[in-house]
């Protein structure tokens, strides 16, 4: 098990029934009690636990399929401690655990068997994964498109016309906001407000039973899970991935002061971080930090993922706060701490997709490209310089202004951000992302300067003031065609960059048609229409979603926006992008183009260097000047003509062709992407053994 202990912990069975494990070094004794199945509230025996080492354990045949159970744990009083053998707590390993009538939670044993028909895993390369972040209940429960009692579920996630609408989105991966079962803290529950998000974890096993539909959720022997394990099923055999969005840097029990479930009563002092004071350390926000300099609280984590890999089939992990994981006894992050090593090296973890939220708000928490290679980081310098160049800056010109940032940071973004990451780790280390749960929508990012969460009962005091967003002249709903014309524009321009750019991109559910949360940038308590999907679109909403599918098609066809490695100009090597940048003249940038900001106009020519795919040239080009300007295409090698593929500026899809040196009319602030007819002199071109990595701006531009 990694640290002392004799056996497996939690819930095993055994030839005489079951035999469970709990760790606690700190307690002085522990008790099984069991309950009534048919009133989880009425006990019915308890049973002392034998301490083996810091693991306290028991054998007995009362634990059957469908009985609910819990712990009872002593210990001694004093800084740090939070000892109640009056509570009950659920064992932390537990795989079900059901509320009962006076709102307490129980562990109740279930039964693991599922048939997945021999459905495997989807096998998509990390450099074809396009992630489509969603909330199970938010994405279906409007749907008109499936029986009600399924709107909002599991199932309803898996239903056929989901499934149909993710396949032809083109997306491969679908990331779930939490699904570990969470609780709303006792703020929100006071104001009459629940936590929609589920950043708020009472267990790291049992799956959200409010997601299941009515019939698995009254089956207590497991009729969650295997609606969970249903949906994922449906979703591999249709090629999607799945995705869990995982909470281990705090839990639900809050401060102190807060509703003690789990942990807090099996060793608050060990599964912690506690103060000097004997108070707890809160670098979450969320009143207590996990303490992962504890070899238990490590092999909990990793207990954690492998069951949802084996049992779940799950495909890949994003870990929230993912900095609070690798921070030491002394709290100092270490990209080399074992728990994130070991998630690593772990042959049951071996193939899933791991990715850092790369901060948290403790000291010195924010640790982006500070993650160990194997795991993909949120870029959040991709985000806030995409907006900066497209929203940001594009206000400042309406307004008189200078723009703050030139091409050189943009190049730098969308070629994958080399000098933010190593460049042993490439380009796949990041996570690219305009929007995400937390924050404006796509469509927000357009229609608002300021935040309105007033909604939430703080005053407009939560949420992000520094949203890089431009309500183009006017704040919220608006019938003037020509502000809505505009926005759409702009809103082009976020996710035309994103699609073409390095790294692995993330899209927010519903911004593929410009769903809108009323310019809420923290609706994390807002359980309502205002954050679930609406699935009735307008006329101009099924333009934008086809335009989404457009690019989403562009992306997959051409590797030469999609590299494993950093390219260099001049340079190739196998699987990376040969980059070649342009002015508007069509003369190769130099280092003044790279650096002045009031020179907003750059041209992209990526050239795929062939590995296992057909070769491919695409030419982007990147207009940010707020005036229509000639454009020249560029005299690249061996080109005979560029086709159009997509223009920002355009609701419709066109059809153009230009010949190297021609003149091409950009729209203000808009961005086009060609493909490159002809092939460089020499014919198609064969990867080298070579490397140089210098970036296409300087590390420090971002």
């Amino acid at each position: 098990m990694g640290d002392s202990n004799v056996r497996e912990r939690g819930l095993e069975p055994t030839p005489g029934g079951h035999r469970l494990t709990v760790w606690s070094k700190h307690a002085t004794a522990m008790q099984l009690r069991v309950f009534d199945p048919h009133d989880p509230d009425w006990l019915l025996h308890t049973l002392p636990m034998e301490r083996v080492g810091d693991d306290f354990t028991i054998e007995t045949e009362l634990l059957e399929i469908g009985t609910p159970y819990a712990i009872g744990v002593e210990g001694p009083t004093g800084a740090g401690h939070a000892f109640d053998p009056q509570r009950n707590a659920v064992p932390p390993h537990a795989r079900g655990i059901i509320r009962t009538p006076h709102g307490q939670h129980r562990a109740t044993v279930i039964d693991p068997t599922f048939d997945w028909g021999g459905v495997g895993r989807p096998e998509v390369p990390l450099d074809r994964q396009v992630i489509y972040e969603a909330h199970v209940k938010g994405l279906t429960k409007l749907s008109p498109h499936m029986p009600t009692e399924l709107r909002g579920t599991y199932a309803g996630l898996a239903h056929p016309s989901t499934i149909d609408y993710l396949q032809q989105l083109g997306v491969t991966t679908v990331q779930l906001l939490p699904i570990h079962l969470f609780v709303s803290e006792q703020r929100l529950l006071q104001q009459g407000r629940v936590n929609y998000w589920g950043y708020n974890t009472l267990s790291w096993f049992a799956p959200h039973g409010a997601y299941a539909s009515r019939n698995a959720r009254f089956d207590g022997t497991g009729g969650v899970l295997r609606e969970v394990k249903g949906m994922i099923r449906l979703l591999h055999e249709a090629g999607i991935q799945v995705f869990l969005d995982v909470v281990y840097n705090h839990t639900s029990e809050e401060g102190m002061g807060g509703p003690p479930s789990s942990l807090r009563l099996i060793d608050n002092a060990s599964y912690y971080r506690v103060g000097g004071d004997g108070g707890l350390v809160d670098w979450t926000g969320c009143g207590n930090t996990v303490d992962f300099s504890v070899p238990a609280a490590q092999q909990l984590v990793l207990d954690s993922l492998r069951y949802w890999r084996s049992e779940f089939q799950i495909d890949g992990f994003r870990f929230d706060l993912a900095t609070t994981l690798g921070r030491g006894a002394d709290g100092a992050y270490d990209p080399e701490h074992p728990l994130l090593e070991r998630i690593l090296d772990d042959p049951a973890l071996q193939g899933a997709t791991m990715i850092a939220e790369p901060w948290d708000i403790g000291p010195d928490g924010w640790k982006t490209g500070r993650f160990p290679g194997g795991y993909t980081e949120w870029n959040d310098r991709f985000r806030d310089t995409v907006r900066q160049f497209w929203l940001s800056d594009y206000r400042s010109f309406r307004h008189g202004g200078q723009g703050a940032t030139g091409v050189g940071p943009l190049a730098h973004a969308v070629s994958g951000s080399e000098g933010l990451f190593d460049s042993s780790r490439g380009p796949l280390a990041s996570l690219s992302f305009i929007t995400a749960h937390d924050g404006f929508t796509l469509a927000d990012l357009a229609r608002y300067d300021r935040k309105h969460n007033e909604a939430n009962g703080e005053d407009n005091r939560d949420g992000a003031d520094e949203n890089r967003s431009y309500n183009h002249g006017l704040e919220g709903r608006t019938d003037d065609v020509g502000v809505q014309l505009d926005r759409r524009k702009s809103m082009r321009n976020l996710l035309g960059t994103l699609l073409v750019s390095a790294g692995v991109p993330m899209l927010t559910m519903g911004d593929e048609f410009g769903r809108t949360q009323r310019g809420n940038n923290n609706a994390y308590c807002q359980d309502s229409a205002l954050t679930w999907m609406r699935w009735e679109r307008k006329d101009w909403q099924d333009a934008f979603l086809a335009q989404t599918r457009r690019l989403l098609q562009l992306r997959r066809e051409h590797p030469a926006l999609r590299p494993l490695e950093y390219g260099q100009a001049g340079q190739r090597m196998a699987g990376s992008s040969r980059l070649d940048w342009f002015n508007a003249a069509g003369a190769a940038m130099t280092i003044d183009d790279w650096d002045h900001s009031h020179d907003r106009t750059m041209q992209m020519l990526a050239e795929s260097t062939p590995a296992e795919e057909d070769y491919s040239r695409v030419l982007v080009v990147f207009h940010g000047s707020p005036r229509d300007t000639i454009v020249t295409a560029p005299m690249a090698d061996g080109a005979t003509e560029y086709e159009l593929l997509w223009d920002s500026a355009s609701d419709l899809l066109g059809d153009e062709r230009v010949t190297p040196g021609a003149g091409v009319l950009m729209a203000a602030m808009s961005m086009r992407v060609y493909t490159v007819h002809g092939l460089p002199s020499g014919g198609e071109p064969e990867a080298t053994v070579v490397r140089l990595r210098i970036p296409p701006s300087p590390p420090t531009a971002e």
